[in-house]
């Protein structure tokens, strides 16, 4: 499998753990004010999510989301951070983070 499906280490592309602290603590102030946010799930059912849309923005930059959201499906159910939850409850957090990276 390729390198770029293994995203696990919990840092960036750019290998800065202390950015990906930085966004945490953007996604924790704002998660609930998100459209796909549900009442009855708090941040940390969507931080894995986040998490997985930062790394993967940083790993692939220069492309765009639907050249690589087949990849960043498949990929999510070898992340180890994804918990219990499904790529359909997720995918848009993870674009939002994907997003938020890229703009």
């Amino acid at each position: 499998m390729a390198d770029r499906d293994n995203i696990s280490t919990g840092t960036s592309g750019t290998g800065s753990s202390s950015a990906w602290t930085t966004e945490d603590q953007y996604w924790r102030s704002n998660w609930n004010t998100r459209p796909y946010a549900t009442a009855d799930r708090g941040y940390d059912y969507y931080r894995p999510g986040y998490q997985y849309g930062y790394e993967s923005a940083n790993r692939y930059r220069g492309r765009e989301w639907n050249d690589v959201e087949s990849d960043l499906r498949s990929g999510w159910d070898r992340y180890e951070h994804r918990g219990q939850s499904t790529w359909e409850h997720m995918k848009e957090a993870v674009r939002d983070a994907w997003n938020r990276v890229r703009h």
